[in-house]
């Protein structure tokens, strides 16, 4: 079926779109285009949306705004955006009688006419999924990179061709509930996150298992042997199996020596790939990342474009990068560290310990296993935020914490936490700005936070 085929498909029905955001936004556009009869339910203002409502409600589009907006959520189709999930009430009531409850990213799947490569996990999926789409280039292959980064890729999809390849990153709110065939799954990693929105971890788990569940049996499985969740997802999966890891060998898969090789190896032909020392972004995570990738377009990329491609690659913005060095002190941009484990990452790249800016929107997780690293990587905290209470109570409860090691300070405003991390901070030292925890106590995501955090630290004089 075309997308056009799809819209017209829905021209004799009542579709219903909650969430008017960046993400649903490019969707809303095709169904008030294709004259498909559309409710937007949105808990923003028509003031707020500002334009987009004046265009839309003048095409016929019918918007329900403001703090009661999904009372009578009806539809015969209703696109939910990625984070509000199926068991919520008004979804399951308005499913309860009759609706299908679908999404922008189900539909892409289900019309997409190429090879599709997918990647979920807790951490390391951005660079994971970014790492493949530049593999496959390199390669030759046409690229559309798409789901939880880059943008919406359904409207696009009548100019995807067979032989190109769409690579996409996908969130467990994107595939809670979501019946969806990659011909290649990832599952980088997959540890206790977003419990404020997952009903409990379980949910969290069984969401991202949508990624693999529904694959083919000639598709291919990409997991993590060194993560516990992820390594016991194997024995569910109809797919072929392929492993990576930093510990020991695996068949099939790309795998750490302990010489500092990684290499892949199927049955027992092992083919070196790369010393693990030559990749350009720092951390061991990112070895990991980059052999997840290596083990995901194996075959479809060969061994010295895998080398050139991890040489080079520069690394996502936001992710330990760089913001500027300033009178001998490194300023680091590490906003995508929404989760303890990312942040125990971040800071085990560092050989001196170093002045950390951590703290932000309560999940529901807990921080006990942040409280040794900080102990052993960081001399002065500074905290922030509705996790700062938090933090400071596992690095205070940490058996390795002594009064003053780390010096701890709590400070209120976002703003003023950065620039006292910096005025304490003495030439060599680094200040690294990885939070652990989500940006939405105060931001729209983690860009805007990295995005200000960025703006002052350039704004030093």
């Amino acid at each position: 079926m075309t997308l056009k085929e799809y819209l017209a498909s829905l021209r004799d029905k009542r579709v219903a779109v909650v969430g008017a955001g960046l993400s649903n936004r490019p969707l809303i556009g095709l169904l008030a285009g294709a004259g498909v009869k559309t409710d937007v339910y949105d808990q923003s203002t028509a003031q707020q949306m500002g334009e987009f409502y004046e265009k839309y409600s003048a095409m016929g589009v019918r918007f329900h705004l403001g703090e009661n907006y999904l009372d009578g959520l009806a539809g015969d189709v209703i696109f939910r955006t990625p984070s509000f999930l199926p068991f919520q009430p008004a979804l399951a009531a308005a499913a309860e009688k009759g609706a299908v409850i679908t999404s922008e990213m189900e539909v892409f799947f289900s019309l997409c006419p190429c090879q599709i490569i997918a990647v979920t996990g807790s951490d390391g999926k951005t660079t994971t999924t970014t790492v493949i789409a530049k593999l496959l280039e390199a390669a030759g292959r046409r690229v559309w990179l798409g789901g939880n980064i880059g943008h919406p890729l359904l409207a696009e999809v009548d100019r995807i061709g067979p032989e190109d390849v769409a690579v996409l990153e996908l969130s467990s709110f994107q595939l809670h509930s979501m019946h969806c065939t990659p011909d290649v799954a990832v599952i980088t990693n997959i540890a206790p996150n977003h419990l404020n929105i997952h009903r409990d971890y379980q949910d969290y788990i069984d969401a991202k298992k949508q990624i693999f569940l529904h694959q083919r049996q000639n598709a291919r499985l990409v997991l993590n042997r060194d993560n516990e969740v992820t390594a016991g997802c194997a024995g569910e999966a109809n797919s072929f199996v392929w492993w990576f890891s930093r510990r020991e060998p695996v068949s099939p898969g790309v795998y750490l020596r302990p010489d500092g090789m990684i290499c892949a190896r199927i049955g027992q032909q092992e083919q070196p790939i790369m010393p693990a020392g030559e990749i350009k972004i720092p951390g061991m995570h990112n070895v990991e990342n980059m052999m997840t990738a290596f083990a995901a377009t194996w075959g479809l990329a060969p061994p010295e474009i895998m080398a050139q491609v991890a040489r080079s690659f520069p690394g996502v913005a936001h992710r330990l990068e760089t913001v500027r060095v300033k009178d001998g002190v490194t300023f680091i941009n590490d906003s995508i560290a929404s989760s303890p484990a990312r942040t125990e990452a971040g800071l085990a790249c560092f050989q001196q310990k170093v002045i950390l800016i951590a703290g932000g929107k309560d999940k529901g997780i807990e921080f006990w296993s942040l409280g040794t690293p900080i102990c052993r990587h960081v001399k002065k905290l500074f905290l922030t935020g509705q996790t700062a209470d938090k933090i400071r109570q596992a690095v205070e409860r940490a058996a390795e914490y002594a009064p003053g090691a780390p010096e701890i300070c709590q400070i209120d405003d976002f703003t003023e936490t950065i620039k006292a991390a910096a005025a304490a901070a003495q030439p060599g030292d680094t200040v690294l700005m990885s939070p652990a925890s989500t940006s939405f106590d105060r931001f729209k995501n983690f860009e805007e936070r990295g995005e200000l955090f960025r703006q002052i630290i350039e704004g030093l004089e």
